[in-house]
């Protein structure tokens, strides 16, 4: 809740103003207090709208609907005078966050919590429906969360079943991403009924289950297009509890079940207050309300311009900033095993409210890179959720996945879409170059800073606007870096002569790749040399280039391409050849699909990545296991690549964000720009820092060795260290 301001009223119509709770381009919505005492939520319409009488008729349909609506999971009407010079309406006063605002801080919601939310969300709908109404705009911030329960409210587009709408013709009614498919279509808006509501409200619960949209994120036309055409993605919502969120998602409203009928498939849930919601969101009411009933009565309107949210200090927020500097690799992990991603944080003291600011993930969440994708979003995640749960923090952080599909024109739009939020403070991705090279194009302007610990610019890539201002980081190592992790353990078994499988189909980065080595052989020092055996990029005959090779009498042979199938055919080409001695590439053919198709002739290959596995790390076993409790994952499944380092470079950018905070810069995003360019950061998998490839020294930091063992993927570490051990397990110091 914001100060009032020099312009607003000191009371409506009786009801003593307190506060701003929100600001449109429609009016202002006011915390204020009835002549008899009662908090209630003030929407007031500004006079140039009220002016217009199609407007002012909508807002007289609103009133005479919201007044309607009783039950005990609504907010219920306190007053409201539609023919006002600047119409107003009062709703009851819920201080506790939207569902929307609960899962952005705590994560998705356990299913206990999940079927009492929908069994009286049901309810309300149920309510509605039999007195001949449908809400139309059911969606997470649309619904309140109170101790004993849900409380829908906004009736804006709320309409009687049957009746001719208001809106224009072509005007899409509804939430995109919460909306019914039959509300997508334009100029059918007499069709939208009932089923429509029930529709929106398994979104809500697919929603709440999973923390995700079911039908994803980015531009409004494709979630349009997905909602109307596509199935929803519910592989996160469980089993007991996915057949009812199905139904309510069927594409024909006649398939959906009734709201009465979803109520009753979800039970009454009527337990005691409180019992409903998990750990950390009693005590965020508990601390929302006793803020309120704090509040001294207001007297005249407060002639001050919005101040820094209370309890907030300087030497707070400092002390935060060092506290993530200091805490580093494993400080916001070694308790997470022992707490719901939910945790309770105890705020700022009696009545504070913490000041909330936004990062974005925008990331590939239903493209061609999606696993890599959604291990980025996931890791993101857990470090905001980590952060939230701290009783020392000195604000709150709202995460926002954005899905780009790995295309540049969907990352420019969900990268507009992002900037909407005047929290934003900084972005995590994309997964690709193009979606890099787009969603600069768009955050440059404002400052806004982009981390990307997956997708690489090549060098002489042109970045909008990062001649004049830095604001965007790429704390990884080059692809083209990824021979070194191998050479190295090939140079510290004494390899002499290496030959080089030179795949074609990998385009420049092979030739770079392969002229690098044949300046700079394994073992120079001692007469190493390399030699090069190409298949072309129309040819899949690596068994003479293979046979060539062999030729040489390598003592190692290196595969540089990008395909993982293309190196399965190399690997089982040596293999079927007799070349017993060490075989390895670079991290883009790493991938399951080599170790499925290459099967034994994978065994004992060596991959130079730019990935950590957190197993194998001593101060990151606590994030692995956390993370796979987060994300229900069995103790034997490895974590994703790049979820390590996402999780790292959230936790940077709340450094760098606590330090700006601290600083009272006038724009947060360009300070927290600044201070990533100023101050490195101690990691779980790294040190991060702004210096990216700007030296041969920087670009090798954070490269990694790893070795096929059994089958599977096995993490060796940081790369020099690891070729040392390696060399020394093989017994081969300086011969093969």
């Amino acid at each position: 809740m914001q100060p009032l301001r020099k312009a607003d009223p000191s009371s409506i119509a009786g009801h003593r103003l307190l506060g701003r709770l929100g600001a449109g381009g429609m009016g202002v919505v006011y915390l204020a207090r009835t002549a008899g005492g009662t908090l209630a939520a003030l929407k007031l319409i500004r006079a140039e709208h009220a002016a217009d009488p199609g407007f002012r008729e909508r807002f007289r349909r609103e009133t005479r609907i919201a007044g309607r609506i009783t039950g005990r999971w609504v907010v219920r009407v306190l007053g409201a005078d539609p023919e006002a010079r600047e119409p107003w309406l009062a709703t009851e006063f819920v201080p506790g966050p939207s569902l929307a605002e609960a899962v952005a801080l705590h994560g998705a919601l356990p299913e206990p919590t999940v079927r009492a939310l929908g069994a009286r969300l049901a309810a309300a709908l149920a309510d509605m429906h039999a007195a001949g109404l449908v809400h139309r705009d059911v969606k997470p911030g649309n619904v309140l969360l109170a101790l004993d329960g849900p409380r829908l409210i906004d009736f804006g587009i709320a309409r009687s079943a049957g009746a001719t709408a208001l809106t224009a013709t072509d005007a899409m009614i509804g939430t995109p991403g919460f909306l019914a498919p039959e509300q997508a279509r334009v100029g059918v808006a007499d069709e939208v009924g009932p089923a429509a509501d029930v529709f929106s409200l398994g979104c809500v619960l697919a929603y709440a289950l999973t923390g995700e949209r079911p039908f994803g994120t980015g531009a409004v036309a494709a979630v349009v297009y997905r909602t109307v055409h596509e199935e929803p993605d519910l592989r996160e919502v469980p089993d007991t509890i996915l057949p009812l969120v199905e139904a309510c998602l069927a594409k024909d409203p006649a398939a959906r079940p009734t709201a009465a009928r979803v109520r009753a498939a979800l039970g009454e849930a009527e337990g005691p207050a409180g019992d409903w919601l998990p750990p950390g969101l009693p005590a965020l009411i508990a601390r929302r309300s006793s803020r309120v009933l704090d509040l001294p009565v207001a007297e005249p309107t407060v002639l001050t311009a919005p101040e820094p949210p209370a309890g907030v200090s300087r030497r707070r927020v400092l002390a935060a900033g060092s506290a993530l500097a200091v805490a580093g690799a494993g400080g916001l992990t070694a308790w997470l095993l022992g707490r719901d991603p939910a945790g309770e944080g105890t705020g700022t003291g009696k009545g504070a409210a913490l000041p909330s600011y936004t990062i974005g993930v925008l990331t590939d969440l239903s493209g061609p890179t999606k696993e890599a994708g959604r291990a980025q979003e996931r890791g993101a995640r857990l470090a905001v959720e980590a952060f939230n749960a701290r009783p020392d923090r000195a604000f709150d952080v709202v995460l926002r996945a954005m899905d780009d599909g790995g295309q540049g024109p969907r990352a420019a739009a969900a990268a507009r879409d992002l900037l909407e939020d005047g929290r934003l403070v900084g972005v995590v991705g994309p997964t690709t170059v193009p979606g890099v090279v787009a969603a600069v194009a768009e955050l440059v302007d404002h400052s806004v800073p982009l981390i990307s610990v997956l997708a690489a610019v090549p060098n002489g890539t042109t970045l909008e606007g990062q001649t004049t201002k830095r604001t965007y980081f790429e704390p990884r190592p080059s692809p083209d870096s990824m021979i070194v992790p191998f050479a190295r353990h090939l140079s510290e078994r004494g390899v002499l002569r290496t030959a080089v499988v030179e795949d074609r189909d990998g385009g420049r980065s092979t030739w770079f790749a392969v002229n690098s080595l044949k300046k700079t052989p394994p073992s120079q020092a001692q007469g190493g040399k390399a030699t090069s055996h190409p298949v072309e990029a129309d040819s899949e005959d690596f068994a003479s280039a293979v046979r060539a090779a062999l030729a040489t009498d390598p003592q190692g042979v290196m595969y540089v391409g990008t395909s993982p199938r293309r190196a399965a055919l190399c690997a089982k080409a040596l293999r079927d050849q007799g070349f017993r001695g060490p075989c390895g590439s670079v991290e883009q053919p790493f991938t399951q699909e080599f170790l499925d198709l290459a099967g034994p002739a994978a065994e004992g290959w060596y991959f130079g990545t730019a990935h950590v596995d957190p197993d194998g790390l001593p101060g990151a076993k606590a994030f692995a296991a956390a993370y796979r409790k987060r994300w229900g994952l069995p103790a034997a499944t490895p974590v994703e690549p790049y979820a390590t380092e996402a999780y790292d470079v959230v936790h940077w950018t709340l450094q760098a964000l606590g330090t700006t905070v601290g600083n009272h810069a006038e724009s947060v995003a360009s300070g927290v720009s600044n201070a990533l360019r100023q101050t490195p950061y101690k990691g779980l998998a790294k040190t991060y820092s702004s210096a990216g490839r700007e030296s041969v020294a920087a670009s090798l930091v954070g490269l990694f060795l790893w070795r096929v063992k059994d089958g599977k993927p096995h993490f060796l570490g940081e790369f020099a260290d690891a070729a040392v051990a390696e060399a020394k397990r093989a017994g081969k110091t300086g011969s093969t």
